[in-house]
């Protein structure tokens, strides 16, 4: 089993900065795929940035110039710089990991996991 543990949320004025973090742990053969998502109220969960094993990454248009996504492969932990937060920032963000779990010597079975999910609140 794989565990997330998110950290790094809470309330910041307009302008300000948050940093969140995502440490993954448990049966990790290997990790592809991380990245982070953002469900606000009455709204569908959206993909903020994501990263790959090797560095590149894809970052929604609104947050793009503001949000910096990045990783510690060694330590299984996915980041989000988050500055110049504006109001409509705000919502609950989660992390999302795509993990590897060996099952034999030949096979290893990805399936993606999901954090809790933080409280990110922008004021006005």
């Amino acid at each position: 089993q794989v565990q997330l543990v998110e950290s790094g949320g809470g309330l910041v004025q307009a302008g300000g900065s948050l940093r969140l973090s995502c440490a993954a742990s448990g049966s990790i053969f290997s990790i592809r795929a991380m990245g982070w998502y953002r469900q606000a109220p009455g709204k569908q969960r959206e993909l903020v940035a994501v990263i790959t094993t090797s560095g590149p990454s894809n970052y929604a248009d609104s947050v793009k110039g503001r949000f910096t996504i990045s990783r510690d492969n060694a330590k299984n932990t996915v980041y989000l710089q988050m500055n110049s937060l504006k109001p409509e920032d705000t919502a609950v963000y989660y992390c999302n990991t795509e993990v590897g779990t060996r099952l034999s010597d030949a096979t290893v079975y990805y399936r993606d996991y999901w954090s809790q999910g933080t409280q990110v609140t922008v004021s006005s």
